[in-house]
C-alpha cells in the first residue's frame, strides 16, 4: 500500500518533477504534488509525495529529512489525514452564518 509523505520548507522554485526525481533515489514514487496558491498559482512551500510502500516511505523519511533541495533543508514526515474545517466565512460555533443583517424592529424605540 502506498504511503503519503508531507514535504515542507520547499523552495518556491522546486517543481513537481524535481520533487519526484529527488525522492526516486530512495524508492518508487507514485505521485509528487506541490501545493499552490489558488489566486497566484505560486508554490506555498510544501507538498506531498506518495511512495509505493511503507518501507520506502520510512527510508525516505530517514534519508531525506533535513537534506538540501534547491538550497533549502526540507522537512519530510508521514502525512496526517486532513482535518475537516468549516467552509464559508463568518458564523459562530452554533452554526449561524455570518453576513449582513437587515433593518428590523427595534423594541426600544417603539412609540405608542
Amino acid at each position: 500500500m502506498a504511503t503519503k509523505l508531507f514535504v515542507g520548507s520547499l523552495s518556491w522554485n522546486v517543481n513537481e518533477d524535481q520533487l519526484k526525481d529527488f525522492f526516486a533515489g530512495v524508492g518508487t514514487v507514485v505521485s509528487a504534488t506541490i501545493i499552490t496558491d489558488r489566486e497566484t498559482n505560486r508554490s506555498k512551500g510544501f507538498g506531498f509525495v506518495e511512495m509505493s510502500s511503507d518501507d520506502e516511505a520510512k527510508a525516505a523519511i530517514e534519508q531525506l529529512n533535513g537534506k538540501e533541495l534547491d538550497g533549502r533543508a526540507i522537512t519530510v514526515n508521514e502525512a496526517r489525514p486532513r482535518e475537516e474545517r468549516p467552509r464559508g466565512g463568518g458564523g459562530d460555533f452554533h452554526g449561524h452564518g455570518g453576513g449582513g443583517g437587515g433593518g428590523g424592529f427595534n423594541r426600544d424605540s417603539r412609540r405608542y
